[in-house]
């Protein structure tokens, strides 16, 4: 890895909270590597007899989907609370509760249903959790590092991704797949640590950008009635922190500002047409290619492969404006899963793959960015929670779809079904994009200052433009 290639995250290394969370960040990530293989094999050996497949699908539903009631339910109570709270309490539960299966097992009272139960506990509080994480990115770096640092974050669980299956095999082989989850608990409970070392230095740089963030704010209100129009087009993207969140309230603050409507539309239609991808592809190998479970695993490695250099190029793409580049990313992704469902021979197909790894991998970090972009600090826990719900039930939801699609159409025409209209979307959506709405008139670019990059306690102070809007030589 070459020094140019570091340069776009040396401000992240840099910032002295996220250094001292970056080790515990990156052991969690490790952790929930292993636990892709660990869950499953799991609730192979618990499940009964005849049962596998159902307990099996149980078991990873739990791990994921109940985040999204948990968004919803649980917003009255979190929607209020810092970045780093947020994501310190997740970690803190999902310690627990993944720490309780190795307990139950032990005490000889872990049964399938136990099981799966405490795999739903510790996913509940995850899409906060993530909402914390990049909420923090928020609260400590000035707007125009965002992207690097959202990342970074993602380039751990893509470096996990590839490193954290083989090892849990080789672990479950050794120990056992009980002492796998125990081991990803033990990470969740570093970085449960992680934040509360860490939170005194939170609080205080928190007050520190609150005090410039003051200033700026009064230099808004003193900015003329122009600003306030603009505002006013656009949505009010910073709501009364005084207001008690009720428990949709992330969902109505994307609902009022059509760019982040648009985003959350796109990103489910994207997440969505992903999905029968998980059941078309091995059908895919196994009926029409006639090849072995390692071709299959050699595809995922591409992809894998593919996003984790995709990560580390994402810090690069500051400059770029984010909504053009989202469309791009939908388009070209959904071009890249062409040659499989056309059919193209593996030596064709594996590299077109691996180009689809790497497309899908900036797509998460950009939006994160756009949604740090148009929400303030005090909604964006609550916005970032509703995009995470919404974004965990798409995936498994195409999976339902591709079910009955590909039984229907055949596994190769359901990929290719599935790549022409994901090409389609990001051709729509680079339409879209190229005829912003009047609250969103000017390009949004990922390195560009905003309303809500104020400086820190280092940074010089900077004047504030209209939300949105790009200074001039700005880059």
């Amino acid at each position: 890895m070459t020094p140019a290639m570091l340069r776009p995250y040396r401000p992240v290394f840099g910032q002295p909270v996220l250094r001292r969370l970056l080790p515990g960040l990156a052991t969690s990530a490790i952790g929930d590597g292993l636990a892709l293989v660990a869950v499953t094999w799991l609730a192979l050996q618990l499940a009964p007899d005849g049962q596998r497949g159902t307990w099996t699908a149980f078991a990873v539903a739990a791990y994921t989907l109940p985040g999204a009631a948990g968004t919803v339910l649980l917003g009255r109570w979190l929607g209020g609370r810092s970045g780093a709270q947020l994501a310190g309490w997740d970690a803190t539960v999902r310690a627990a509760a993944l720490g309780a299966i190795p307990v139950a097992h032990l005490a000889g009272v872990l049964d399938v249903g136990l099981y799966v139960a405490l795999l739903a506990v510790s996913s509940l509080l995850h899409p906060w959790g993530s909402a914390g994480r990049f909420t923090l990115v928020a609260e400590l770096l000035p707007q125009r590092h965002h992207l690097a640092a959202n990342a970074l974050l993602g380039v751990f669980g893509q470096a996990a991704t590839i490193v954290g299956p083989p090892l849990a095999g080789l672990l479950i082989a050794w120990v056992g797949a009980v002492w796998v989850i125990a081991i990803d608990a033990a990470s969740f409970a570093v970085l449960a640590a992680s934040y509360r070392l860490v939170a005194p230095a939170v609080r205080n740089e928190g007050a520190v950008r609150r005090e410039g963030a003051v200033c700026h704010h009064a230099g808004d209100r003193r900015a003329g009635d122009d600003h306030e129009d603009g505002e006013r087009e656009g949505g009010d993207r910073r709501e009364n922190p005084t207001a008690g969140p009720s428990r949709t309230s992330g969902f109505r603050i994307i609902a009022r500002d059509r760019s982040l409507l648009g985003l959350l539309s796109l990103t489910f239609a994207f997440f969505f047409l992903f999905g029968p991808f998980y059941v078309a592809m091995p059908v895919h190998v196994t009926d029409d290619l006639r090849a072995s479970a390692g071709t299959l695993a050699a595809y995922y490695t591409a992809f894998g492969v593919g996003s984790l250099l995709g990560g580390l190029l994402t810090g690069h793409l500051r400059g770029w404006p984010l909504r053009t580049t989202l469309a791009g990313i939908v388009a070209l992704f959904g071009a890249a899963l062409l040659p499989l469902g056309l059919g193209a021979p593996v030596v064709l197909s594996l590299p077109a793959f691996a180009l689809a790894g790497l497309v899908w991998a900036p797509y998460q970090p950009t939006a994160t960015a756009l949604f740090q972009r148009r929400a303030g600090t005090v909604d964006l826990p609550r916005v970032l929670s509703a995009n995470g719900a919404v974004s965990v039930l798409a995936v498994p939801l195409g999976t339902m779809l591709g079910g009955p699609a590909t039984a229907l159409l055949g596994a190769r025409p359901t990929l290719l079904a599935c790549a022409v209209t994901i090409l389609a979307l990001g051709l729509v959506a680079a339409l879209a994009a190229a005829r912003p709405s009047p609250g969103a008139r000017n390009t949004e670019r990922s390195g560009s200052a905003g309303p809500h990059d104020q400086p820190g306690p280092h940074d010089p102070p900077a004047r504030v433009d209209a939300p949105d809007r790009v200074r001039p030589g700005a880059t």
